[in-house]
């Protein structure tokens, strides 16, 4: 009898070094690359925002195509 609870102690004490020991490695990780923000426009003449490099530019603005280029800044 004394034989199982000196085991069970030695499996108690080892599972807690374990768990100790995985959740220290995670913490440690260290953190990945993050994303850089892009700067958003919005397009004249319809108003969604998209990326600046994604956008169609001239003299007037920001567009989300060329059509909308075409057709120019929608009146207030």
């Amino acid at each position: 009898m004394k034989y199982l609870v000196v085991l069970l102690v030695v499996v108690g004490v080892a599972w807690l070094l374990l768990r100790t020991r995985s959740r220290d490695r995670v913490r440690r990780a260290p953190p990945g690359p993050q994303a850089k923000a892009r700067e958003v426009v919005a397009c004249r003449h319809c108003g969604v925002h998209l990326p600046r490099d994604e956008s169609v530019a001239d003299a007037t603005g920001s567009y989300c195509s060329h059509e909308h280029r075409i057709a120019g800044p929608r009146p207030p």
